[in-house]
């Protein structure tokens, strides 16, 4: 799984509960997707290990992980 710099140097850093395995299954099993203004790309599953909706932000190539988090706020 390719990520960022700030991925790596921040989010990991709040989060380091996130899973590799469940942000590849969020990319790989996503119910909804959106593009951002700066052409990011928020991906949405929901991660039955973890018992939430996961969001994962990729960068415009759909693979490279920017940010992820559970998404508290998610209505399917």
């Amino acid at each position: 799984m390719k990520t960022t710099h700030y991925f790596e140097t921040s989010v990991m850093i709040r989060r380091p509960y996130l899973k590799p395995e469940w942000l590849e299954f969020v990319l790989s099993n996503s119910i909804r997707t959106e593009i951002q203004a700066n052409g990011r790309i928020r991906w949405w599953a929901f991660v039955p290990e973890l018992g939430k909706y996961v969001r994962v932000v990729t960068e415009a190539d759909g693979e490279t992980v920017h940010n992820a988090f559970p998404d508290r706020g998610f209505k399917p």
